[in-house]
C-alpha cells in the first residue's frame, strides 16, 4: 500500500516517472472504499475528481520541459484527506451535522488553495464530531469513527476521520483542524503524529468556526517529515484572515536534522498525578531516558493554573461557539425543519432537529456563560485566568525549549463508554486545552502502547511560531524510537 510510504519517497518516485500519480492515488481511493464499511472514516470519497486530479499530474509531468519550468510541486500527486469542516469548492462540508447536511461551499479554504497549488489530491472529506465538538468522534450526525487498532474503541475526537484514515495507511496526510485538542488527540489514540500549529500560523479562511480565538488548521501524518512539509506548504499571512501573522515560514523539512544535543525538555512532573492512566506515565516517562541518552537536558517546569485549563477552556469555547452557531438557523443553507407554522418555529425546530445533543449543550453553555449577570462571574474570569496560563508557559519558555506530557490521560476508551457521563468525556482533553488557550504550537508523537496494544501519545509543547524547534525535537525522538514505524492490522491488507 503506498501510503506507508513516505511524502519524500512517493514525490521522488511520481517525479521521476517511476510510480504514476494515477496509481498512487487510485490506491488510496480503493482502500477508502474498501475501509470505509470498516471505520467509517470518510463522509465523502471522490473518486473521480481525484483519478481525473492525478491523471493531469501525470500528463503534465510527461511534457517536455519548457525554458524555466519551476521544479514539480512538493505535493504533486499525493492523495490527501480533508476533515468535513474545512471548505472544498465542489465537495460536501457537513460538519458532521444534519444542520449542514450536503452542503456544498463555493469556494475553497486558504488551506485548500495552497494544498492544490502544491499538487496536492483531495482523496475525500473525513468524519468529524459535530462542529468540531467532541474528544471521541461520536458525535457525528452520520455514526462514529472506529479506531484503526481496534474497532471497538474510539479514535479520539473531533478529527478521529482524519486520524483513523492516516493511522489505517489510506492516505499519508490529512488535515483536521484543533480546537482543544481535536488534532492532537486522535493521533494519540490513532498511533500517529498530529500537530496543532501557533494561533495564526495558518489561515482558518474557509474552516467553519468552532471557537474563533481556539481553532486552528492542524495536521496528521505517518511521521514528523511529512507533517513538517504539508505544514510548509499551508502556512503563512492571509489577507483573508486577519488573524494570521505575518510571520516567515521556514522549510521546516529542512530542520530536521535529528540533533537535539543541548536542547532543554521540560517536564511538569506536577501534572503527572490522579487520572493518569499508569501505562500511559510509564510511557511518557521513558521519553525521558531517551532525551538524556541523545543529549537534551531535562528541566523540571512549574505550570501552575494547567488544573484550571479545562474550566476555562470550557467556558470560552462555548461561549465562542453559542455566537458562531446563531449562524445556523434553516434560512440561508443547509437543513430546515418542515411545515413550521411562522418564522420563529422555524428558527426553533429546525436548531432543535439539525443539532446533536452535544453541539446543545454547548451551546445553552455558552449561551448561559454570556448572560447577563454572569458574564463577569464566567466569561471574563475564564479570560483573565487564560492570561495568567500563558504566563505559566511564558515563564517556563525561559527555560526550556519545549514542555513534554501526555497527549491524554488515557489510551483510547471504548465506543458508548463515557457518552452518557460529559464530565469523563471533557477530561481526556487534560493536558491538550492548554496549547490553545495559550495560542501555542503543540505535537503529539507516538511514544508506546498498552498491554492492549493501544497506542500512546506524548505531546510537545513549544514556543509561539516556533514549530522548526518543536518539530525538530519531536524528530529526533521519533527517529531514535520505533513507535511511529507501528502499524495496526487493518493497514497490512
Amino acid at each position: 500500500m503506498t501510503a506507508k510510504e513516505s511524502i519524500e519517497t512517493l514525490s521522488t518516485r511520481i517525479a521521476k516517472g517511476e510510480t504514476p500519480a494515477r496509481v498512487v492515488v487510485e490506491s488510496a481511493v480503493a482502500a477508502a472504499e474498501d475501509l470505509n464499511n470498516t471505520l467509517n472514516a470518510f463522509l465523502q470519497i471522490d473518486r473521480p475528481g481525484a483519478l481525473r486530479r492525478a491523471t493531469e499530474i501525470d500528463e503534465n509531468r510527461a511534457k517536455p520541459p519548457a525554458s524555466g519550468t519551476a521544479a514539480v510541486p512538493v505535493l504533486a500527486g499525493i492523495p490527501i484527506a480533508i476533515k468535513d469542516n474545512i471548505c472544498v469548492r465542489g465537495m460536501q462540508a457537513s460538519c458532521g451535522s444534519k444542520i449542514l447536511g450536503d452542503y456544498q461551499p463555493p469556494y475553497n479554504a486558504t488551506v485548500i488553495d495552497r494544498l492544490l497549488s502544491a499538487g496536492a489530491v483531495i482523496v475525500g472529506k473525513t468524519n468529524c464530531d459535530e462542529f468540531a465538538m467532541g474528544s471521541s468522534n461520536e458525535n457525528s450526525a452520520f455514526g462514529p469513527v472506529k479506531n484503526p487498532w481496534d474497532t471497538t474503541r474510539v479514535p479520539g475526537g473531533s478529527s478521529g476521520g482524519s486520524a483513523a484514515a492516516v493511522a489505517a495507511s489510506i492516505v499519508p496526510v490529512a488535515l483536521g483542524s484543533d480546537t482543544g485538542g481535536s488534532v492532537r488527540q486522535p493521533a494519540s489514540f490513532c498511533g500517529v503524529v498530529g500537530l496543532k500549529p501557533t494561533y495564526g500560523r495558518n489561515s482558518r479562511y474557509g474552516l467553519v468556526a468552532f471557537a474563533s480565538s481556539l481553532d486552528q488548521v492542524g495536521i496528521f501524518g505517518r511521521n514528523v517529515s511529512d507533517v513538517a512539509t504539508v505544514l510548509g506548504v499551508i502556512a503563512g499571512c492571509d489577507p483573508h484572515d486577519a488573524t494570521t501573522a505575518d510571520v516567515a515560514v521556514p522549510d521546516y523539512r529542512a530542520e530536521l536534522t535529528g540533533d537535539v544535543m543541548g536542547a532543554r525538555i521540560g517536564f511538569p512532573q506536577a501534572l503527572f498525578g490522579e487520572g493518569l492512566d499508569p501505562e500511559v506515565r510509564a510511557s511518557v516517562e521513558a521519553v525521558i531516558v531517551t532525551y538524556r541518552d541523545l543529549g537534551a537536558e531535562i528541566v523540571p517546569v512549574d505550570l501552575p493554573r494547567a488544573k484550571n485549563a479545562i474550566a476555562v477552556y470550557y467556558i470560552i469555547a462555548t461561549a465562542e461557539a453559542s455566537s458562531n452557531l446563531a449562524r445556523f438557523d434553516g434560512v440561508r443553507y443547509g437543513f430546515r425543519a418542515a411545515d413550521a407554522p411562522e418564522l420563529r418555529s422555524m428558527y426553533r425546530r429546525t436548531r432543535e432537529e439539525g443539532f446533536g445533543s452535544e453541539v446543545k449543550r454547548r451551546i445553552m453553555l455558552g449561551t448561559y456563560v454570556l448572560s447577563a449577570g454572569y458574564y463577569d462571574a464566567y466569561y471574563l474570569k475564564a479570560q483573565q485566568v487564560r492570561t495568567l496560563i500563558l504566563r505559566d508557559y511564558d515563564a517556563a519558555f525561559e527555560r526550556v525549549d519545549v514542555v513534554a506530557m501526555p497527549t491524554s490521560p488515557t489510551a483510547a476508551f471504548r465506543i458508548g463508554e463515557r457518552v452518557a457521563d460529559p464530565l469523563q468525556m471533557y477530561l481526556a482533553d487534560v493536558f491538550t486545552v492548554s496549547a490553545n488557550l495559550a495560542g501555542l504550537p503543540a505535537v503529539s508523537v507516538p511514544c508506546g502502547f498498552t498491554a492492549d496494544r493501544l497506542p500512546i501519545g506524548l505531546q510537545l509543547t513549544g514556543r509561539r511560531f516556533d514549530e522548526a524547534t518543536l518539530l525538530r525535537v519531536a524528530d529526533a525522538y521519533e527517529r531514535d524510537t520505533e513507535w511511529s514505524k507501528q502499524l495496526p492490522p487493518i493497514a497490512n491488507r
